[in-house]
């Protein structure tokens, strides 16, 4: 399939488009704001440890555990080969991946203090039932983030990309508006902090 990464047993796991080292200007100008961002709700939340589900090759689960020196940080995601030689280039004392699903983790209830999903849950099947598990595994914060619907489709749209299948990304399962999605997240705990880097929706959820 073009233009996606696939787990050994089939399961879209995400883009090929490497957005977080792209010298285009305007991807680096959106990412900039979205990390910025990022990485404020991070330090709102100032954890004590860490879990990221759908950590993907790395990139952020790895900064995060250099930034957290001598606090449990721990990445999952699925078995592919780009996935996995990603965690090899990236490595911390303090960090720890495993190879897993985001359905029914296998973690003890507030075994971390802050679970994260950046970029993902638009991807797995039962959404619903993932926010359930991280919100069971964190004590104290959840922290994610997905593409703003139906912005991020008429983005794609007016580039060309994928117009047969009305510019969804390929893997994108669910879609969310910024009010859809707060109100998913909002069955969890209460939400801290409602942010919107274009074209992504992110939320901060405390509890």
């Amino acid at each position: 399939m073009s233009g996606v990464t696939v787990s050994d047993d089939g399961v879209v796991t995400g883009n090929t488009y490497d957005k977080y080292g792209s010298t285009n200007p305007v991807v680096r100008r959106l990412m900039s704001s979205f990390e910025r961002t990022l990485d404020e709700l991070m330090a709102r939340a100032e954890p004590q440890s860490l879990l990221d589900v759908g950590c993907g090759e790395g990139v952020l689960v790895h900064r995060w555990a250099q930034s957290l020196p001598g606090r449990r940080v721990v990445g999952i995601d699925l078995q592919e080969e780009s996935i996995q030689a990603g965690w090899s280039q990236r490595q911390a004392p303090n960090l720890e991946y495993r190879t897993m699903p985001a359905e029914d983790l296998p973690f003890a209830a507030d075994e971390f203090d802050l679970a994260t999903a950046i970029e993902v849950l638009e991807h797995v099947p039962d959404p619903e039932h993932t926010l359930a598990e991280m919100a069971r595994c964190a004590e104290r914060h959840l922290l994610v983030s997905v593409p703003r619907e139906p912005l991020w489709r008429m983005l794609n749209m007016a580039r060309g990309a994928y117009l047969s299948q009305l510019g969804n990304t390929p893997g994108h399962l669910n879609h969310w508006s910024r009010r859809s999605f707060a109100r998913l997240l909002s069955q969890h705990g209460e939400v801290v902090e409602l942010r919107s880097p274009f074209p992504w929706t992110m939320l901060l959820v405390r509890l």
